[in-house]
């Protein structure tokens, strides 16, 4: 098979190591071009990571002697690529600009930013919770006056650690939810070499992470009205968004209420048979069990299982009744590969699978 190329916008940072180690000897997509700043560009990619490479396994060969293009050369980047990753880091108008500008190449652009989050005719997607919000790309790419461009971009992070239990759950109607996320210091784009004052501390502030997880899950629960998302009214859910000491990993103790209460078998048993789009077409990143529920205690842990199907798959635990709502449990997710490269590559093989993405 002809592998589509790949570039990686924003390829120097952590973000897009990540993209650059996931899509490492991929089926279907290979890193043919890495852009970054002007002051990244025109070195190899080696020479420009240099010893900020920060993924535990090292460079891929293939990547180290490309030369890394100017991100802001637009029309150069495009011309080596079928379609780009996005991760730049940018101020959000900036963002916003140079993906549009990106789309207007008739490049597809599978973004890892917040910027294009709430812009109406841009899907949002989880794969496995609201494909068919790609929909909304046709009116998108009447406004672009494109053919092939378009932006495509995916939640924030933290809510992936409950939102998909919480979907799998859609049919007793969640009505309140309450979550707390602890969540990994990469999700900051950093390790504990550059932030040594996060050892054997907490911050209980992540700027403007508290209104994402809140809103966010609605937008991916809206519906398409007229080319456009319209988030959902409901669930209510109010969270608090906590730093915590840990490598990788976001972690949410969640509570809920539902309009009809299930049983804990019930829960149970959509938790494990839930399924979406991915696990029907067999992509080559989708997890085989997307929620997986422990039965010990003391489980999940960021350590022992954010690598659950190589970081793509959920896993929860504690599930229990409450005094105050019907339920609380524990929910974890891979913030840097589910959350981040791993959910972008997942929707780009969605995309590719569907026909949105194909060879210029």
């Amino acid at each position: 098979m002809d592998k589509l190329r790949v570039g990686i916008l924003g390829g120097t940072g952590m973000v897009g190591q990540r993209f650059i180690a996931l899509l490492e000897n991929h089926p279907w997509f290979e890193v043919v071009t890495v852009a970054a700043s002007p002051r990244s560009a025109g070195k190899t990619y080696e020479e420009a990571v240099g010893n900020r490479w920060k993924m535990v396994t090292p460079m891929p060969e293939s990547v180290k002697k490309l030369v890394v293009m100017d991100v802001n050369d637009i029309e150069a980047v495009s011309s080596t690529v079928d379609f780009v990753f996005s991760a730049v880091d940018m101020t959000k108008e900036e963002i916003k600009a140079i993906e549009e500008a990106y789309a207007k190449t008739e490049t597809p652009v599978v973004s890892n930013n917040s910027a294009h989050r709430w812009t109406p005719d841009v899907p949002m997607v989880v794969p496995e919770l609201n494909p068919e919000h790609f929909e909304v790309i046709e009116t998108q790419k009447k406004r672009l006056g494109t053919t092939k461009g378009f932006i495509v971009v995916k939640p924030n992070c933290s809510i992936q650690s409950y939102t998909p239990a919480l979907h799998a759950l859609k049919e007793f109607g969640p009505k309140v939810v309450v979550a707390t996320t602890y969540q990994a210091i990469s999700g900051a784009g950093k390790n504990f070499a550059d932030w040594p004052e996060m050892l054997d501390n907490i911050i209980p502030y992540i700027g403007g992470e508290e209104e994402k997880s809140e809103e966010e899950p609605l937008r991916i629960w809206g519906k398409v009205v007229d080319g456009k998302i319209v988030k959902a009214d409901g669930p209510i859910i109010t969270t608090q968004c906590i730093r915590v000491p840990v490598t990788d990993g976001h972690t949410a103790a969640v509570f809920v209420s539902f309009e009809k209460k299930p049983t804990k078998e019930e829960i149970l048993k959509a938790w494990a048979e839930f399924k979406g789009l991915p696990q029907e077409l067999d992509l080559p990143s989708a997890p085989k069990q997307f929620i997986k529920y422990f039965e010990e205690d003391n489980r999940p842990q960021a350590k022992l299982d954010r690598d659950y199907e190589n970081g793509m798959g959920v896993t929860v635990g504690r599930l229990r009744e409450d005094k105050v709502y019907d339920y609380k449990f524990v929910g974890l997710s891979h913030n840097t590969v589910r959350g981040a490269a791993g959910g972008g590559v997942l929707t780009a093989e969605l995309l590719k699978a569907q026909g949105y993405i194909v060879k210029k």
